[in-house]
């Protein structure tokens, strides 16, 4: 995997060491969140006689600074062929069950770990035309596991362990009306005063003019198909559902040229925003580019909003793992509960390798933050766009369905981000139809549509 020419743009690393100890604390912690009531058993590596072994396989790979571990082995674990990263011993058996005791033979510790934290962004120097670490670099990409969550299949061998060991049988958790699975459905408000430009031109480039003119009446006497907000949220309701609008407060480009809002904050805009939560919807932060680096801006948007917001989201799902992480935490202070940025654009699926909302790793000092990150499983442009995955239509919810039946089946939460001006009616490819089938597909199997301060508040 290689570098580029923005490493020497980076942020310098600062890592505090990252040891054992510190390891298994922050992956025994959204263990014991993964699963209702765990007992209390001992987990740990051999030095410490616990009940439940690890096999040590990570050596001195987290005292150093490389982003990717040797070649993972693949083993097969309730149905699924999986990579084991740090297997040292290939050849033993995955789980040992003897009396009171259980050996685990690959280092799923040091593997969710790896996984969880982010180790391979925060230590990669690759970088795409956005900032963003692209999921061409990823081991999910390189192994081709990306729509598994290979984590929680982690936990279910630590799982299997505990049981045996307690003789207690644990379950996942359950969500709200006891659901076994949540959806997070957000819309990022970019645009609501665009969606006559493309016909317009189109119109125009044909020799149309007739249709032209009507088009550019439309714009100048009708609301723009894009400025749609009510008619998202009623979309949304149809299923039982809430959900949680991410707003867009600065309306000039960005330094590097890079759009942001085609609209500015109005007190008859802000009404509106007032309303929607006045129906049960949520509304949150959606930082502007240049702000997933720049926590002044990034406080000067959250206030310019004027309202209370708990959540965020970076537009272009911009972020930068060496500095980003240490801003939202800085957010916190200013009421910053959760963030939902975490997710591939290039590629619908578990960027952390994990369908639950987790706590992001602070490198700095090497324990979790505080915020709960919500990951980002699947957007809109991601499923039919010219430099992602050009699904046709009729084989986005195929796709889908999959990766949903994996975040029911660990008790997780798929986070669905439909962008307000797909809601256009002109849009066939990942439209309306597209998310009612989406949409449909998750009521009918029992997801607890939740926002994002519900989330926050279950954990």
């Amino acid at each position: 995997m290689s570098v580029d020419s923005t490493a020497a743009l980076l942020p310098p690393l600062t890592v505090a060491s990252v040891s054992a100890e510190k390891r298994l604390a922050y992956v025994l912690r959204h263990f014991r969140l993964a699963y209702a009531d765990v007992p209390a058993v001992s987990i740990g590596y051999g030095d410490s006689q616990p009940a439940i072994e690890i096999a040590d396989g990570a050596s001195s790979f987290f005292q150093q600074t490389a982003p990717y571990p040797a070649t993972p082995n693949f083993r097969e674990w309730a149905g699924q062929l999986l990579p084991f990263f740090f297997d040292s011993q290939p050849e033993a058996p995955l789980l040992k069950l003897t009396s009171g005791h259980a050996f685990i033979g690959a280092d799923v510790i040091s593997a969710a770990f790896y996984l969880l934290s982010g180790w391979q962004e925060y230590f990669s120097e690759v970088r795409d035309r956005h900032g963003r670490f692209p999921y061409a670099a990823s081991v999910q990409q390189q192994y081709g596991f990306v729509a598994l969550p290979v984590v929680n299949y982690y936990f279910d061998v630590l799982k299997t362990a505990v049981e045996h060991v307690t003789g207690q049988p644990l379950k996942p958790r359950r969500w709200a009306g006891n659901a076994s699975f949540a959806a997070f459905v957000s819309h990022d408000i970019d645009g609501m005063r665009s969606g006559w430009k493309a016909p317009a031109k189109a119109a125009l480039k044909g020799g149309k003019l007739l249709q032209f003119g009507q088009l550019m009446w439309q714009h100048l006497t009708q609301p723009d198909a894009w400025d749609n907000l009510e008619t998202v949220a009623a979309t949304v309701a149809e299923y039982g559902a809430k959900s949680t609008f991410f707003i867009l407060p600065e309306h000039r480009s960005g330094a590097d040229g890079t759009p942001n809002a085609d609209f500015r904050i109005t007190p008859r805009l802000l009404r509106r925003f007032q309303r929607l939560t006045a129906q049960g919807h949520e509304l949150a932060l959606h930082g502007s580019i240049g702000t997933a680096t720049d926590f002044a801006g990034l406080l000067a948007e959250k206030e310019a909003l004027g309202m209370k917001t708990c959540g965020n989201r970076f537009h272009y799902l911009r972020w930068e793992p060496r500095k980003t992480l240490a801003q939202l935490e800085a957010l916190v202070m200013a009421g910053l509960r959760y963030d939902s940025t975490l997710g591939f654009a290039e590629h619908f699926g578990f960027r952390h390798s994990y369908c639950q909302p987790f706590y992001p790793f602070n490198f700095e000092n090497g324990t979790a933050h505080s915020f709960l990150e919500i990951p980002l499983h699947v957007m809109d442009a991601t499923l039919h766009h010219p430099n992602y995955l050009q699904l046709h239509p009729t084989e986005i919810l195929p796709a889908l369905q999959p990766m949903f039946a994996e975040t029911e089946r660990f008790g997780g939460v798929a986070a669905v981000l439909w962008h307000n001006n797909h809601f256009d009616p002109a849009n066939t490819a990942t439209g309306p139809l597209q998310f009612a089938e989406i949409m449909a597909h998750l009521r009918q199997r029992g997801a607890a549509f939740l926002t994002g301060s519900q989330i926050v508040a279950e954990l």
